[in-house]
């Protein structure tokens, strides 16, 4: 029998309205803005009354570093979610929204997969409630205010080649990376080298998912430094007049969306920074409301723990106040024997001695969450070809370095393929065992928190960075910005810089080739390597097979 397809799983599921779902989190139908009849967004007026409310348990959902064989992290995330609901616990997921550019680049799709996804499926990774039209309509806004206000005298004297404030599209378009505008005369205004990034990197889109309420969110929009003079003060985006309309068109965008999973279980899905080039987290928002209202919330950090859970533990969780009492590290057999060596074409063999070489690069990332105080349980992501003697490798290695490991089949069973992850991560939830540490202080030197990560997390020898950049972070130290946590904007699939270099590698230098300082977003962003923060369509795109069939359905995503 032929095996479903995920778009063909999501478009059999049973919905339940979203009234229905909202009332079993004490959530009235007033408080709820449907978008149809199968997802809504939460009032704000709603998500004030919770919050003198105590928090339940957080559980982070991250991964070893990815590989084209798959892991599976969303999919884990949304299995544990049932799992937990099905052992009887009152559980619900938080997750990012899809982009459009790896939509139709590489992914496919990003709302989990086989029988534990979160639906509407289609909606999701499309245009959902417009979150990302309007995070890109905002942040262009203020694009477009700059370079008018230039046009028209320049009264706050912007010195045009220190304008830092680039442009965005949700699309994945390398031509765009580095462009000339304002051609063509003097009515169109001055030529000016910029570029676009992709909306997920926008500091908007971090804002927007760091903002813990609408007035946090306008002071945070008016933060954003936009350009610099000819004696380098910074021009923001209130010295604009630009912050005030871009609330206006994000709020509504700050509200979380309230969906549901196959098995009928609650999840917020809101806001999408990547982590490679981004912060990797949901919304502040999303998150802690779950937490008044549930009393487990699963959530996940984009990527390899050396990204997602990195920037999860040291932006936002010390933003926040959060912290995780269990961490799930989702690794598959496939993605353990590529870490070994085995190419894609191999995969399908018996491969144990791969798999072990491979285990390098999960005790690697094991060692790295326990060094954040946190307790961390493996889930083995089950694909179908799995030997038992390659997954007792993995067991027999995990309880090597301090840790356990529970095979894992949601993909196919849902949650019962996942009831004894489930069991066993409440239980390590409700001991309270957990005793969080951010992986720096605040008071560290920006240049010494990006050695930290390096040395600490890639187990990089050292930070190459030229003296401009070494000034720049001095500079920024002098203007008040010097406890300002690092996101590190690097490849997923490496320990390295090197996307090529798999495994647990050491003796490496992690090369610095441009900083960025997000005031609104409050942290600096530190770009490493060929890493783009406008990412490029691969040879064969997955939109060449996105479509409608002759019922009007869509075909193609996964």
């Amino acid at each position: 029998m032929a095996v479903k397809t995920d778009i063909e799983i999501a478009r059999a599921a049973q919905k339940k309205k979203i009234q229905v779902i909202g009332d079993r989190l004490g959530i009235a139908e007033d408080d709820l803005l449907p978008f149809g009849h199968d997802k809504a967004k939460v009032s704000a007026d709603f998500i004030q009354s919770v919050q003198n409310r105590e928090n339940g348990k957080l559980i982070l959902v991250t991964a070893i570093n990815p590989t084209p064989a798959g892991e599976g992290k969303t999919t884990t995330t949304v299995g544990l979610g049932d799992g937990l609901n099905a052992i009887g616990k009152k559980a619900m997921v938080c997750i990012r929204e899809a982009s459009l550019g790896p939509c139709f680049g590489m992914k496919g799709g990003a709302a989990g997969g086989g029988y534990a996804q979160v639906v509407p499926m289609e909606d999701m990774n499309l245009h959902f409630t417009g979150d990302f039209h309007a995070i890109t309509s905002a942040h262009n806004l203020l694009s477009a205010m700059i370079d008018n206000h230039i046009y028209w005298g320049n009264a706050l004297e912007i010195d045009e080649r220190r304008v830092v404030w680039r442009r965005v599209m949700d699309m994945n378009d390398r031509a765009l990376r580095d462009v000339v505008t304002s051609l063509g005369g003097v009515a169109n205004g001055f030529p000016r080298q910029t570029g676009f990034d992709i909306t997920v990197a926008s500091e908007v889109m971090a804002i927007l998912c760091l903002a813990i309420d609408l007035d946090d969110l306008r002071q945070r929009l008016g933060d954003i430094i936009v350009a610099y003079t000819r004696d380098k003060s910074p021009i923001y985006a209130r010295d604009m007049k630009a912050h005030e309309a871009m609330a206006v068109l994000l709020q509504q965008a700050i509200q979380p969306n309230l969906v549901q999973t196959l098995e009928n279980n609650p999840a917020f899905v809101h806001g999408g920074p990547f982590a490679n080039i981004a912060h990797g987290c949901n919304s502040v928002i999303a998150t802690t409301t779950a937490l008044k209202i549930a009393d487990y919330v699963v959530t996940e950090a984009g990527f390899g723990a050396d990204l997602g859970a990195e920037k999860f533990m040291d932006i936002k969780c010390r933003k926040v106040g959060i912290a995780p009492d269990a961490v799930v590290l989702v690794a598959t057999v496939r993605a353990l024997k590529m870490n070994g060596g085995v190419t894609k074409d191999d995969l399908g063999a018996e491969n144990i001695d791969a798999v072990i070489k491979g285990c390098a690069n999960l005790g690697r990332h094991i060692e790295n969450i326990k060094s954040y105080g946190v307790p961390v349980v493996v889930a083995i992501n089950h694909f179908i070809n799995d030997t038992d003697e390659e997954v007792a490798a993995i067991k027999t290695f995990v309880e090597s370095v301090g840790s356990e490991a529970y095979l894992c089949k949601h993909w196919a069973h849902g949650s019962e393929g996942i009831k004894d992850l489930a069991e066993r991560v409440a239980q390590i939830a409700d001991t309270g065992i957990s005793n969080f540490n951010t992986l720096y202080p605040d008071d560290m030197p920006l240049f010494e928190k990006i050695e930290t990560i390096a040395k600490r997390i890639y187990r990089a020898d050292e930070v190459l960075a030229d003296s401009k950049i070494r000034t720049q972070l001095k500079e920024w130290e002098n203007q008040g910005y010097g406890k300002l946590p690092i996101c590190m904007a690097k490849t997923q699939y490496s320990f390295t810089t090197d996307p090529t270099r798999r495994g647990a590698p050491t003796g490496h230098s992690l090369p610095v080739r441009e900083v960025r300082l997000s005031a609104g977003a409050g942290f600096v962003v530190v770009i490493c390597g060929e890493v783009m923060t406008m990412p490029g369509l691969p040879r064969k795109p997955s939109a060449e097979t996105i479509m409608l069939n002759e019922s009007g359905e869509i075909e193609g995503l996964f």
